[in-house]
């Protein structure tokens, strides 16, 4: 797997977006919510207006993960004002990290974790937090083994769905 390239992306690659987006949220999520839901947030959540407003946003990033061209996942990361919650000037958050299934277990998401803690140090950032669903223990694990620790919890609506995501944080300074 080590011809793994991470790299920033454009308005140019919105189609490669909405479809990888569309792609690893269903296959993450669907098994644990209603069709109806699953339908209406990734109509919504990935439609091309919403990810044209986010990839224009000066304070949000987004990164592809490819293998021979082949996009196998992506990372979102936000700063100041674009931040989901806290909108901490000091803080970073990583919004979104999805891997292709079949790609999980091979470190791509270890490497688009990377790239999220490199662009935090660059943007001088001293933590960086990020939600994660309650009942996804594979991401939790994750994130635990990469240094974080739990510090609040939120409410994620999908659908007519309440869900409640754990919040974490890493000190960086």
């Amino acid at each position: 797997m080590s011809n793994i390239q991470i790299q920033k992306i454009s308005l140019t690659e919105i189609d490669q977006l909405q479809k990888i987006g569309r792609q690893t949220f269903e296959e993450t999520f669907s098994e644990s919510n209603s069709e109806e839901n699953m339908k209406n947030y990734l109509e919504e959540g990935f439609s091309k207006e919403k990810l044209t407003a986010e990839l224009n946003d000066k304070n949000s990033e987004f990164y592809f993960a490819t293998l021979e061209a082949e996009v196998i996942g992506y990372l979102k990361v936000n700063f100041g004002e674009s931040q989901t919650e806290l909108k901490d000037s000091k803080a970073l958050e990583i919004e979104r990290i999805y891997v292709s299934k079949e790609f999980h277990g091979k470190s791509v998401g270890q490497l688009l974790y990377d790239k999220a803690i490199d662009v935090a140090k660059q943007k001088d950032s001293e933590y960086v937090w990020l939600g994660v669903w309650e009942e996804n223990p594979r991401a939790i694990n994750f994130y635990k083994k990469n240094g974080f620790v739990e510090f609040d919890k939120h409410i994620f609506k999908l659908g007519d769905d309440e869900q409640t995501d754990i919040m974490m944080k890493l000190k960086l300074k």
